[in-house]
């Protein structure tokens, strides 16, 4: 199954204070200092995920990243177990390419 790291994300800058990453399929996950959270429109009013923070603390880019992964991780081990025949048919093209 495919996972989502740090790599898979490109950093497309900071403007206003908000920090902006967009996935390879072109969606934007945006991310403030003052945020606890990480979000896709950069008002931060549509949160996805919550960053893993102590009470009291500020969140940092590298949380943020993390977050992201996170949601996208979640989504993806969530959008197969509703669609086993997603994964069927990888596994079938991948024994295919062997071959």
């Amino acid at each position: 199954m495919m996972t989502y790291k740090a790599h898979d994300l490109d950093y497309k800058g900071e403007s206003s204070g908000v920090h902006n990453w967009m996935t390879q399929d072109g969606h934007s996950y945006y991310w403030h200092p003052e945020w606890l959270h990480i979000a896709e429109d950069q008002t931060g009013l549509h949160a996805k995920e919550q960053l893993d923070i102590d009470a009291g603390e500020h969140g940092t880019k590298k949380q943020a990243v993390t977050a992201i992964l996170k949601h996208l991780n979640d989504w993806v081990v969530d959008g197969l177990g509703k669609h086993q025949e997603i994964e069927d048919l990888a596994k079938i093209s991948e024994n295919e390419l062997k071959k």
